[in-house]
C-alpha cells in the first residue's frame, strides 16, 4: 500500500482521534488531496530521526478552515503500519510518502489478564484524578496510552506489538513501576503540608 507521509513527533494508536493543526504548505497540499480522494495517510513516528513506523489515518472532519488556507482537522488512526520505502518528496507533491506494510494485530487476550489490566488502569487514572468513565468491556490496550505516562519511545514499542496480550503484559509492568512512583510522590506532599504545623506527639516511653 502506497500513503501520502506525515512525519510527528508522537505516536498516533489505532482507534484513536487526533486533532491536528495544518500549517506547513505541504501538508495543506496533502491533506487538499486526501480531502479529493477520500484517501488515507500515514502518521510517521519521528523520534532524532524518521522510524520505520506508523499509523495510517483517515480524516473524520475539517473542524475549521482559516483564510490563508491554514485547518483544524480530526483524525482517526486505523492500522500500525511498517516503512518499506520512502519518498521524499512524492513525485509531483511537496510531501513525503512511500509503501508501508500493515503489521498483524492478534486482538485476543485472556479474561484474567484484561481484568488485571482494567483493576490498574482505574488505580492509576484515579492518582492522575481523571475524571471519566472506564468501560471494562470497551477499553483496550490502546483506549488511555496517552494519559498513562509512558516516554515517546514507550509508545513506539507498544505500537509495533502485534497482539493484545502482548501489549496488555506490557501496560501491567508499567503500571507496577508507575503506581508506587506516583504514591510516593503523593506521600511526600502530606508530609511536606505537616511542615510549619502544630504536630500532636505521644510521648515516648524510654
Amino acid at each position: 500500500m502506497y500513503l501520502p507521509f506525515f512525519p510527528l513527533k508522537l505516536v498516533a494508536f489505532p482507534g484513536e482521534e487526533l486533532n491536528l493543526h495544518i500549517f506547513e504548505p505541504r501538508y495543506k497540499e496533502l491533506l487538499a488531496d486526501v480531502e479529493q480522494t477520500g484517501g488515507s495517510f500515514g502518521i510517521c513516528v519521528y523520534l532524532d530521526k524518521l522510524s520505520s513506523f506508523g499509523t495510517e489515518v483517515a480524516l473524520e472532519k475539517v473542524n475549521k478552515r482559516y483564510e490563508d488556507g491554514r485547518l483544524d482537522i480530526r483524525t482517526r488512526g486505523l492500522r500500525a503500519f511498517r516503512i518499506l520505502s520512502f519518498d521524499n518528496p512524492m513525485k509531483g507533491k511537496l510531501y513525503a510518502g512511500g509503501t508501508v506494510a500493515h503489521l498483524n494485530d492478534d486482538p485476543k487476550v485472556s479474561e484474567f489478564l484484561h481484568h488485571e489490566f482494567v483493576f490498574y488502569l482505574r488505580e492509576l487514572l484515579h492518582l492522575l484524578n481523571f475524571q471519566g468513565e472506564i468501560n471494562p468491556q470497551t477499553v483496550n490496550s490502546y483506549t488511555f496510552s496517552h494519559k498513562l505516562g509512558l516516554k515517546l519511545e514507550e509508545e513506539l514499542e507498544l505500537l509495533q506489538m502485534e497482539s493484545e496480550s502482548e501489549r496488555t503484559e506490557f501496560l501491567i509492568k508499567h503500571f507496577k513501576r508507575i503506581i508506587p512512583a506516583i504514591k510516593a510522590v503523593e506521600q511526600a506532599r502530606e508530609k511536606i503540608k505537616l511542615n510549619g504545623h502544630f504536630k500532636h506527639l505521644d510521648p515516648l516511653d524510654f
